[in-house]
C-alpha cells in the first residue's frame, strides 16, 4: 500500500473528532497529529512541524496548542465511539475495560500538575528514590485478538494530584482519590458504549468505593462489572438460605457461613477442573476452583465468582474475583492475563510516542499533549485493522530476526507509516493549502 492509499485511510480516522475543534482548529489538530506520527525523536510541537516540512507554521500550531479551542468532552466521546468494538470483537459478549495509573516523569518543579512520589524502582544507588512526576490515572478498551494477544486501545487520562500538592489554589483544583478518578472514567466509558462492560483493575483498587461503586451505582449511572485479583485473606462467606430457621425473628441474615481463605485451596469444596487459557502470550494449561459465593467488599447485595487458578509457567496460585457470573474460569483468567498489556501500552506511550519528551509548562497543554499521546496509539491501531482490511495479511512480514512473531506490534505500524512519510508530508501539505 502506498502514501496515496495510507493517507485517505489516516484522514478518515482523523474526521472522527472534526466536531472537537473550529474548522481552523481542526486544520491544526490534523496537522499536530500527523507530524507528531511522523516524528522519531523529541516529540514537541518543533519536531512535529520539521517532520510535516512546515516550519513556517510553528507560531500558529504552538498558538493552537496553548490557547485554541479544543473542546475535551467532545474530543473524548468521539476517541471511545470509534473504539466501539463489533459485535465479533467482544469477549464472551462483554466490552472489555482496563484502568492503572502510571507516573510521567518532568523534573521541572515549574510544570503544571507535577507531583512529588516516592521511585520504588530505584534501587540502584545512583539513582533517585524521590521523583517528580505526573501521575496519570489511564482508562482504555482491551480488544481480543484471535490467538493473538489482546490490543490496548488508551482513550482517557485523569491527572492525579497529592493532597498536600495541589496546583494553584484549593478553587482551582479538587482533590480527587484515584479511585475516584477510576470510577468516574470508567462510567465515562459505559456511557459512551453500547453493551455490558466488564472493567479490569489490579488488586491494590479492590476497594470498596470503586467496586461497589461500579455494580451498585446512583440512579443514573451505568452498572459495570469488575475483575480483579483477590487478596489472599480476603473474607469470603456463603450465601444464605432464603428460609429463615423456625422461631427465629429478626431481620433475615445478609451472610452465610464463612468460607475458607483464598490461600488455603485445599480446604475449597469440589475438585480442581483442567482447562486451557490463553494467558500471556500463548495456550496455557489450567487447573480451578470456582466458586459462586459473597464478598465483604462488593457487598451482600452482590454475588461474586471467586477463581482460584493454577496456570502453567506460574508458581503463584492467582486468586481472582468477579461479579461476571456468566464467564466461565477459563475467560476469567484470559481477561485478567490481558490486563497486563495496559503496561505493554505504557511503554509504547513513553518509547515510541515520546510521552515524557514534551516540553509543556502550563495546564492546557499538559492536558492536550496527553490526550494527544493516547489518541495517537489507539488511531493507529484502528488504522491497522483498516489496512488488514484492504491490503489483506501481506501488508507486513516479522522481521529475519523475529521470523516467529504472530502480529504487527504498535512499533511495526509506526515504522510502515513512516515509510511513507515523505508522501504523506505532501498531501497533508496540499490538504492543509486547501483549506
Amino acid at each position: 500500500m502506498q502514501g496515496n492509499r495510507l493517507w485517505p485511510l489516516w484522514l478518515d480516522l482523523l474526521l472522527l473528532f472534526r466536531g472537537a475543534f473550529m474548522p481552523p482548529g481542526f486544520r491544526h489538530f490534523v496537522h499536530w497529529t500527523t507530524g507528531f506520527v511522523l516524528t522519531t525523536a523529541d516529540h514537541t510541537v518543533t519536531q512535529a512541524l520539521t517532520s510535516s516540512q512546515r516550519e513556517a507554521d510553528w507560531r500558529a500550531l504552538e498558538k493552537f496548542v496553548e490557547v485554541g479551542h479544543w473542546n475535551q468532552p467532545s474530543l473524548e466521546r468521539s476517541l471511545l465511539q470509534a473504539l466501539q468494538p463489533d459485535p465479533g470483537q467482544l469477549f464472551h459478549g462483554y466490552v472489555l475495560l482496563t484502568g492503572d495509573d502510571t507516573k510521567v516523569h518532568r523534573n521541572s518543579p515549574g510544570v503544571w500538575g507535577t507531583c512529588t512520589y516516592h521511585e520504588y524502582s530505584a534501587r540502584c544507588p545512583n539513582r533517585a528514590t524521590t521523583v517528580r512526576a505526573h501521575n496519570w490515572v489511564v482508562t482504555g478498551v482491551l480488544r481480543p485478538r484471535a490467538d493473538h494477544a489482546f490490543w490496548f486501545l488508551p482513550a482517557l487520562a485523569r491527572l492525579y494530584f497529592r493532597q498536600s500538592q495541589l496546583p494553584g489554589t484549593p478553587q482551582a483544583e479538587a482533590f480527587q482519590t484515584k479511585d475516584q478518578l477510576l470510577l468516574e472514567s470508567l462510567r465515562q466509558h459505559a456511557r459512551a458504549l453500547a453493551g455490558r462492560c466488564l472493567a479490569t483493575f489490579d488488586g491494590g483498587y479492590a476497594h470498596r468505593g470503586l467496586v461497589r461503586g461500579l455494580v451498585l451505582p446512583e440512579a443514573g449511572q451505568p452498572r459495570i462489572d469488575f475483575l480483579t485479583r483477590l487478596r489472599c485473606d480476603a473474607c469470603l462467606y456463603e450465601r444464605p438460605g432464603s428460609a429463615r430457621p423456625p422461631g427465629r425473628r429478626g431481620p433475615k441474615r445478609k451472610w452465610g457461613p464463612a468460607l475458607p481463605k483464598p490461600q488455603a485451596a485445599a480446604d475449597w469444596p469440589g475438585g480442581w477442573q483442567a482447562g486451557h487459557a490463553y494467558a500471556y502470550g500463548r495456550r496455557r494449561r489450567l487447573s480451578s476452583k470456582r466458586v459462586v459465593c459473597l464478598w465483604r467488599v462488593a457487598g451482600p447485595e452482590t454475588p461474586v465468582q471467586v477463581v482460584l487458578a493454577r496456570l502453567e509457567g506460574f508458581t503463584h496460585l492467582f486468586t481472582l474475583v468477579c461479579s461476571a457470573l456468566d464467564l466461565s474460569a477459563e475467560a476469567v483468567v484470559e481477561a485478567f492475563a490481558a490486563h497486563y498489556q495496559q503496561e505493554n501500552g505504557f511503554r509504547d506511550l513513553k518509547q515510541q510516542f515520546g510521552w515524557e519528551e514534551g516540553r509543556y509548562w502550563t495546564k492546557e497543554p499538559v492536558a492536550r499533549t496527553t490526550q494527544l499521546v493516547l489518541l495517537c496509539q489507539s488511531v493507529l491501531r484502528l488504522l491497522q485493522e483498516r489496512v488488514e482490511a484492504e491490503a489483506g495479511p501481506d501488508w507486513w512480514a516479522p522481521p529475519p530476526w523475529y521470523p516467529h512473531k504472530k502480529g504487527a506490534s504498535v512499533q511495526d505500524v509506526l515504522g510502515y507509516f513512516r515509510q511513507h512519510g515523505g508522501e504523506i508530508s505532501g498531501l497533508l501539505s496540499a490538504w492543509l493549502g486547501s483549506g
